[in-house]
């Protein structure tokens, strides 16, 4: 299957799928000489995985990475870095009672069109299970970004209709939702609580900062970073929307109030979220996620089977109520991507 690989200098690759054996990434193109150990990576495998929180699936998985190549005595050696991890916890037998039946919201029908086949289980490799590779992937760039001290750092921002109102950035990893806002992780909580009772689901919004990141990255005209940023964000399965900046504010805006005027100590606003014509101008890179609510929700829909035989459907087993927070850290590795290829494009350029 096409699509499955990232990057032009900076290399990923993804396989697996939900109910598979295991899933993976190869990582080519990573520079030699950078400290990584299958501890590096576990550490944003473990922020993925899902937390005590009442929008997280109940389904534990231990997503312990194995690091097969690509390492030596601790360090890269710019050869590919392959990453294996097992599926443990699966259980697929939820899905034989609807496996004729495309579930509202989610890629069964597209994909039976597509192929003529399918994997039913968990919806394969159309799951958000497949994003673990993705996480996987992001901790190696995080530490070439590291080492050209650029940090990469994503939080809710929105959830289930509450929005973070203070900006702590020390109390993201303090509370479960991943929120710069602890009075609003509470009432996230609630509102999370009243949506998982109702047997639905519901979406928010993520926010990802780059900071320290050069000047000049971006390639045009096709190649612009916010394009890449935002196919790459938008190649999530649950993200509907991606803004760079103010976003659709844009639109609403005047041209003197949307202007980022420069002075020579730099840009009095940032409007633009630190892209100008497709390239980074020195400033904070800003970009949102609109996260659309889980498609599995136990509440009676409508749908059809495999033969286009009209019925209702109510999808049990083990789901998120929310993709957020869990979609934090892939927002985060999905930025770490592209800001890393590049880097090292541009590094071509000298």
């Amino acid at each position: 299957m096409a699509g499955n690989t990232f990057g032009q200098i900076f290399k990923v690759t993804t396989w697996g799928e939900s109910h598979g054996k295991a899933l993976g990434v190869i990582v080519d193109g990573c520079p030699p000489g950078l400290p990584l150990g299958e501890s590096d990576i576990q550490q944003d495998l473990d922020r993925r995985r899902p937390q005590s929180t009442p929008s997280s699936t109940p389904r534990k998985e231990p997503d312990q990475v194995q690091l097969l190549s690509g390492t030596f005595e601790g360090v890269t050696t710019g050869t590919p870095i392959s990453l294996l991890i097992h599926n443990k916890d699966a259980d697929s037998e939820s899905y034989d009672s609807i496996k004729d039946l495309f579930r509202p919201g989610h890629g069964d029908f597209t994909y039976q069109k597509k192929y003529g086949i399918r994997d039913y289980r968990g919806g394969g490799r159309a799951s958000g299970r497949e994003t673990a590779a993705r996480v996987a992937a992001g901790a190696i760039a995080r530490k070439l970004l590291d080492r050209e001290h650029i940090s990469v750092k994503a939080y809710t921002l929105e959830l289930a209709g509450v929005r973070a109102e203070k900006m702590a950035m020390d109390v993201i990893d303090k509370n479960p939702f991943l929120t710069p806002d602890l009075d609003a992780a509470d009432k996230m909580r609630e509102k999370i609580m009243e949506i998982k009772n109702a047997g639905d689901s519901a979406g928010g919004v993520v926010e990802v900062l780059v900071q320290g990141c050069p000047a000049g990255l971006g390639e045009p005209v096709f190649d612009k970073l916010d394009a890449e940023l935002a196919k790459a964000v938008m190649s999530i399965g649950a993200v509907k929307a991606v803004e760079i900046g103010v976003g659709l504010a844009a639109a609403r805006l005047l041209g003197s109030e949307c202007n980022d005027e420069i002075t020579p100590e730099g840009f009095v606003t940032n409007r633009s979220g630190g892209i100008l014509a497709g390239i980074s101008n020195g400033d904070e890179i800003v970009v949102r996620a609109a996260v659309k609510p889980i498609s599995s929700i136990e509440k009676e829909q409508r749908t059809v089977d495999v033969n286009m035989k009209p019925t209702t459907i109510s999808v049990k087993g083990r789901h998120d109520v929310s993709a957020v927070p869990r979609i934090v850290p892939v927002c985060e590795a999905m930025v770490r991507l592209v800001i890393a290829d590049h880097f090292l494009r541009q590094r071509t350029l000298g």
